[in-house]
């Protein structure tokens, strides 16, 4: 990541000797953090930068949650020896610190800052804007990368494919194929079924990837809430069904298509704000964006 080495060294029996070299470029803070169980929250972390010609500093880092009140400075569960930041060259960094330690942490986390942030007057960070988990074997000289890559687009696969995709098609035989009765009925009903119960576990793989990752990202979380509690009112809506006759099905009719749209327009915001979040690649939203844009036409055709 962003062409980031870490050499280290046994320099005594209890004493661990540490270069942490990044590229200048990058313009903002590098960190390292030491983890107990691979996650950021909890862990303690050493920060260092260098801003300008001279102006710069390294500190070691308390990471005990993800608001920028929990990640305190001058705190943490290091025994931090001669430390010290330099810059060789315009081009590269070096952190070089020691640890008085019998053995460091395996589990290491390293990330960056966002471009040009760097510590307040009070030693303050903003929130990192890219990091990477590893496992070290201090005995072979080998590094492992922990990726939750294959979980997270899982997740986003599942939700984008479930919550607007599916639930657009569905909404599409609803509208326009009632000539076709009853097919119409349990075709929508099935496959926004199917929908509903993909997308829950979608969500709950979701929940379940921030818990890993100590991601901060409540915006999408809460949205996702309101897509799930529509998406109840929705079965709600067809078990409490009343009969064509009743003179309650006009108003039913109504809660059920608008809590539909509804929960359609969160499902594309939230999946596009997914995706930014992920930051994956333009293919991704290329792709999705084709998708939304061909069931768009498709249901201007039919209302045309």
């Amino acid at each position: 990541m962003h062409n980031i080495i870490l050499k280290y060294g046994r320099a005594s029996s209890n004493v661990w000797s540490f270069i942490f070299s990044f590229p200048s470029s990058i313009n903002a803070y590098a960190a390292i953090g030491f983890s107990n169980d691979g996650k950021m929250v909890k862990s303690s972390a050493i920060i260092g930068w260098i801003s300008g010609l001279n102006g710069g500093g390294m500190n070691q880092y308390y990471l005990g949650g993800l608001s920028d009140g929990e990640v305190v400075p001058g705190e943490g569960d290091l025994y931090v020896m001669n430390e010290t930041i330099i810059r060789p060259n315009p081009s590269i960094v070096y952190m070089i610190f020691q640890l008085k330690t019998n053995q460091p942490s395996s589990k290491l986390i390293y990330s960056i800052g966002p471009n040009g942030v760097f510590p307040d007057t009070q030693g303050m960070l903003q929130q990192h804007s890219d990091a990477i988990s590893t496992v070290i074997d201090y005995s072979q000289g080998e590094t492992s990368e922990v990726s939750y890559l294959k979980l997270r687009r899982s997740h986003g696969v599942i939700n984008m494919t479930s919550w607007s995709i599916l639930m657009i098609m569905g909404y599409i035989i609803a509208r326009h194929f009632k000539k076709w009765d009853p097919i119409w009925f349990y075709l929508h009903a099935s496959i926004q079924t199917i929908s509903f119960v993909a997308g829950t576990a979608g969500i709950l793989i979701g929940y379940a990837l921030s818990k890993k990752v100590d991601a901060n990202v409540n915006n999408h979380k809460n949205i996702a809430i309101i897509i799930l509690v529509l998406g109840i009112l929705q079965v709600f809506a067809i078990i409490l069904r009343p009969k064509p006759e009743s003179k309650l099905r006009k108003y039913w009719n109504w809660y059920h298509h608008y809590i539909g749209r509804i929960l359609i327009i969160f499902a594309i915001a939230n999946t596009i704000y997914g995706l930014s979040l992920a930051k994956e690649g333009s293919k991704w939203f290329l792709a999705y964006g084709i998708s939304i844009a061909i069931l768009v036409i498709i249901t201007i055709i039919l209302e045309e």
